[in-house]
């Protein structure tokens, strides 16, 4: 059961983040609003929420999902693939510290963002993206068989993260979407696929129990509910401008 997550307040820098999108830059007091009230989704989802105060050295820091994997037996440091957040880690380390006693750290030559991994049951699936290669899934692969825990490698052709077209729900239920539909690794799963103009909802959290959806995608969270689980919205929409999605602004554990 997932009991606690981490977030971090957006800085006024939030405007010059990283994006791959046509949508402008977010409105920060607009951020604010929305990342309080997704702070407040995940207290009525169940979780205690460590806030972390804006940190104006680094324009993406909010998205704090990138930075590290939060397993049950160890935490694992990331080392982001776009130069601009490599020592967004370091700010982030001592705040792990703090929770996990095993933890473990992804070297260069290696570039992981923990955007492309996913767990599914209790196997990591790692997307091989234009922030993680080879070498950074590889070394995740290693830690996590240290800790007797399993991943393997998906390949990706044009998301940005492995969560960014799909989600996993439970009972074998996998959010899927555009590249995803289909693609072999993923057949032994209950697949779902969502329409293409709401694929964006593909990146949703189960939070036990509940579906955290992104607000504004009505036909997929009627396909969620249509599964039998219960849905809530919160809007982020803000943070789509900047590649931003559900599970990008926390880490759960």
């Amino acid at each position: 059961m997932i009991t606690q997550a981490i977030v971090r307040t957006p800085c006024n820098a939030i405007i010059n983040a990283l994006t791959t999108t046509d949508m402008g830059p977010p409105d920060y007091q607009a951020a604010l609003c929305q990342h309080t009230a997704y702070i407040n989704a995940l207290r009525d989802c169940g979780l205690d929420v460590i806030e972390l105060p804006a940190d104006e050295n680094f324009p993406d820091s909010t998205f704090v999902e990138d930075v590290a994997l939060l397993t049950p037996q160890c935490a694992i440091l990331t080392r982001p693939g776009a130069p601009s957040r490599t020592q967004e880690v370091i700010a982030m380390a001592p705040v792990i510290q703090e929770y996990y006693e095993s933890v473990e750290i992804i070297d260069a030559p290696g570039m992981l963002d923990a955007g492309d991994i996913l767990l599914a049951g209790e196997h990591y699936y790692i997307g091989l993206s234009t922030r993680t290669n080879r070498s950074g899934a590889d070394q995740l692969i290693n830690i996590l068989a240290r800790y007797g825990m399993s991943g393997s490698i998906v390949r990706l052709n044009s998301v940005l993260h492995l969560k960014t077209g799909m989600g996993y729900l439970d009972h074998g239920d996998m959010l899927i979407s555009g590249e995803f539909v289909n693609k072999p690794e993923f057949t032994a799963f209950h697949t779902i696929p969502l329409p293409e103009d709401e694929a964006a909802a593909a990146n949703s959290l189960l939070i036990n129990g509940t579906v955290l959806m992104p607000d504004g995608y009505p036909k997929a969270r009627a396909i969620v509910e249509a599964q039998g689980y219960p849905v809530k919205t919160t809007d982020i929409s803000e943070f789509e401008k900047i590649d931003g999605g559900i599970s990008c602004l926390s880490l759960r554990f």
